[in-house]
């Protein structure tokens, strides 16, 4: 039996994905462990417990990094004059968070880094409907069929290569092709890491489970170095630690500005199509039991809006989900991407994913 919630604390939260995923799934079947936290962002106020949100605020939980949205943050308070109350973690923390809060929940929006956490909030109903003109704001690909969470900015997967050791005539056309003993001790991957794993997932639906782990364990068998998140891999392969890596798009781009160099790296989206070209979503959700709905709605819609659109495009250098925004320089068009055919309804199932990278050794 649950024994009685503890007060909530925010202190930062350092828990690997797969054992948050695994938490949410606990949860699910109706018992509840204590204990989540997060840290409050520099720039906005630490989140209030349940019944304590009051007029002009939004309270926001993020899977999307600080560094990342803070500043957007602080551009919607500007436009808007609602304050921005916020807790960070990763995307299955804050999902596994919601699930052991229910409807005692102090928040009204929750801001996923991809449809895995949505979905596991969504598959519990706690997510609101959202109006049509939310909605009929980005393409079908881009929405819960539900219509309870929307996305709000696009990231493709890529593999980014090491430019003085690798020209591209020597990449293959789509991500089977690093099984090949050519490319053994030069692969870099992050199996821990929450997009990684969104790709893993799409391989399931595309391949079928018995292929996604001979891919697995072929990678695996090239002695792939496995690094914690996409910037630590991204940094080696630019320093020819690793010849090749599987990432998202922006890590290269974003790291290229904050040093202020051009990196010995490019990013590679795979010609071939299938899951290794696979175009994700991050997105928003409305809590049903939201203490501040009308604000929640409106931040919403803010980030569907051309400001933090063209924020996502220029800052973060993710693909803009609405139609008038230019992507960045040098980005390849979404239109122009072999991207691979697979719905936002088929990426939730991070769950069966992590027992699959465990099950093979990529994850312990």
């Amino acid at each position: 039996m649950c024994g009685k919630p503890r007060r909530r604390t925010f202190i930062t939260m350092d828990w690997k994905y797969f054992r948050a995923i695994f938490l949410a799934g606990v949860l699910l079947a109706g018992c509840t462990p204590n204990g989540a936290t997060a840290q409050p962002a520099a720039a906005v106020s630490s989140a209030p417990q349940a019944g304590q949100g009051i007029g002009g605020e939004v309270v926001l939980y993020s899977g999307r990094e600080e560094s990342l949205v803070a500043p957007l943050l602080v551009k919607f308070t500007t436009a808007t004059g609602l304050a921005v109350k916020v807790k960070y973690g990763s995307t299955a923390e804050l999902a596994a968070t919601l699930l052991e809060e229910g409807s005692r929940s102090p928040a009204d929006v929750f801001w996923a880094q991809d449809p895995g956490g949505l979905g596991a909030v969504a598959a519990a109903n706690m997510l609101a409907a959202l109006p049509q003109s939310t909605l009929a704001a980005v393409g079908a690909n881009f929405q819960s069929p539900r219509g309870d969470w929307v996305g709000v900015s696009g990231r493709a997967r890529v593999v980014v290569y090491n430019t003085n050791k690798v020209q591209p005539a020597d990449l293959p056309a789509d991500i089977w092709g690093f099984t090949e003993p050519q490319w053994r001790g030069r692969i870099g991957w992050a199996p821990a890491n929450g997009s990684f794993q969104v790709m893993v997932t799409a391989m399931r639906k595309l391949w079928g489970e018995d292929k996604t782990r001979s891919w697995l364990t072929a990678i695996i068998a090239n002695n792939a170095k496995e690094y914690p998140k996409n910037t630590p891999l991204v940094q080696a392969v630019a320093s020819g630690e690793v010849e090749v890596g599987f990432a998202n798009h922006y890590y290269l781009l974003q790291i290229s500005k904050e040093e202020g160099v051009q990196l010995a790296a490019a990013n590679y989206f795979l010609p071939g199509g299938g899951p290794g070209s696979l175009v994700m979503v991050a997105g928003v959700g409305k809590l049903a039991t939201a203490p501040n709905a009308a604000n929640a709605q409106r931040f919403i819609e803010y980030l569907l809006e051309p400001e933090a659109q063209r924020y996502f495009a220029q800052e973060t250098f993710e693909y803009p989900v609405i139609t008038g925004v230019e992507i960045a320089a040098g980005l390849q068009p979404l239109s122009s991407l072999n991207s691979a055919a697979v719905g936002v309804s088929d990426l939730t199932d991070t769950r069966g994913t992590i027992k699959l990278l465990k099950e093979v050794g990529a994850l312990e």
